[in-house]
């Protein structure tokens, strides 16, 4: 590879002082592939066993507390046909129930056209008063 700076013969040709770009974009290409071919190796995600799906059948026992919420969002205290008067007297039965030793979980039965709303103030309330273990009970899917 020899390089011609000038004719000799005095007239001066400009030289071309552009850089050529293609063997940047040749080994660009390069590297672009072996990261492609090496990052499913260097990105495997960490061994972790996750936990199984678990379908545990309802069983009520007599020290779980059950409070249903109908769709209108009136309280009911462990399913008695009378509602809660408000969420003073609920907050107030809780407080009872959360210095218990060992403290009772507490169910929370919604209906599926109730307002979230209803049942969020539920949850907060039952929290509110100190209650670890709040559960909401559902309807397990028909089997085919």
């Amino acid at each position: 590879m020899a390089m011609q700076i000038g004719s000799g013969d005095g007239d001066d040709e400009q030289l071309n002082s552009t850089i050529n770009t293609t063997p940047l974009v040749d080994i660009m290409l390069v590297l672009l592939i072996i990261f492609i071919i090496t990052s499913p190796v260097v990105l495997q995600l960490a061994k972790v066993q996750l936990p199984a799906e678990k379908n545990d059948p309802y069983n009520p026992d007599a020290k779980n507390i059950i409070i249903t919420v109908n769709k209108d969002g009136d309280i009911f205290w462990r399913g008695f046909r009378t509602p809660v008067a408000s969420e003073d007297e609920l907050f107030e039965k809780m407080k009872v129930e959360s210095v218990k030793v060992p403290q009772p979980e507490v169910h929370i039965r919604g209906d599926q056209n109730a307002r979230y709303e209803a049942i969020g103030k539920t949850m907060l309330t039952v929290q509110r008063a100190g209650i670890q273990k709040v559960g909401f009970v559902l309807e397990p899917p028909a089997k085919n």
